[in-house]
C-alpha cells in the first residue's frame, strides 16, 4: 500500500472510523470497552502510524474524527472517553508534526446521528437483557426505560445535515490555512462546550444532572 502511494505522493488521511453505544458505567461489559478503545481510538493511532512516513514526506494533512462529546457525557460515557483520548493524541501529534509541515486537525460534531446512524435506537428490552445480574439488583426495568427514552430522544433531535461535517473536512484537508479544531455543532451544544471548559466542575455536573433528570 505505501508503495503505491510512494509513486504518486499522499496529501491527506482521514480517521472517520467509530462506533458508539449507550449505557451507564457498570452495564457495559469489559469486551465492550476494549472494542470500543480499539476501534475508536487504536484504530486512528494504527492508521495514523501507518502512514506517517508518507504524510512526513509530502507535508500532507491528518484529520480526526472528534466529537463535542469529548468535553462532556450524557450517558454515553464509553464513547466520550474515547473521544477525549484522540483529542489529547492529536494535541501531542499536531505539535510534532510542525516541524515537517504537517498539520494536524480535529472535527468536532455536535449531533449529527440522524446523518450517520452510528447510533441506533436501543430499547429498554435490549439494555435489559444485557445486564449482570449484579446490575438487575441494582437497577429496576423503569429506570432503564427512563434512560432509554432520554438517550432516543437526543437521537431523534441529531441534525440531518451531514454535509457541515463534511464542509468542515473538505476545509481542513484543502485551507492553505486549516483551523486546529472545527467544532460543527448548534449553539447549544457549542453553549455546553463553553460551560464545561470554563466553569467548575460542579457547575457542569449540576447542568447534566438537571439534563439528565428532565
Amino acid at each position: 500500500l505505501l508503495s503505491h502511494f510512494s509513486s504518486v505522493g499522499f496529501w491527506g488521511l482521514v480517521n472517520n472510523a467509530g462506533i458508539s453505544t449507550f449505557g451507564e458505567t457498570g452495564w457495559l461489559p469489559m469486551e465492550t470497552y476494549e472494542k470500543f478503545a480499539d476501534v475508536n481510538l487504536l484504530g486512528s493511532i494504527r492508521t495514523t502510524l501507518e502512514f506517517l512516513p508518507l504524510l512526513r514526506k509530502y507535508k500532507g494533512r491528518i484529520v480526526f474524527m472528534s466529537s463535542i462529546i469529548a468535553y462532556f457525557t450524557l450517558g454515553n460515557g464509553i464513547y466520550s472517553m474515547t473521544k477525549a483520548a484522540i483529542e489529547k493524541f492529536c494535541d501531542a501529534l499536531r505539535l510534532e508534526m510542525k516541524k515537517f509541515g504537517v498539520q494536524v486537525c480535529i472535527i468536532q460534531p455536535g449531533n449529527y446521528a440522524r446523518s450517520t446512524k452510528i447510533q441506533p435506537p436501543l430499547s429498554a428490552e435490549e439494555i435489559w437483557s444485557e445486564l449482570s445480574e449484579e446490575e438487575k439488583a441494582v437497577y429496576n426495568k423503569e429506570y432503564v426505560q427512563e434512560r432509554a427514552n432520554f438517550f432516543n430522544s437526543i437521537l431523534s433531535e441529531g441534525s440531518a445535515n451531514g454535509n457541515e461535517v463534511v464542509d468542515a473536512m473538505v476545509d481542513a484537508l484543502t485551507s492553505p490555512a486549516p483551523k486546529a479544531r472545527y467544532m460543527v455543532a448548534k449553539l447549544k451544544e457549542k453553549a455546553l462546550v463553553f460551560v464545561c471548559a470554563l466553569f467548575p466542575t460542579a457547575v457542569m455536573d449540576s447542568v447534566l444532572s438537571y439534563a439528565l433528570s428532565k
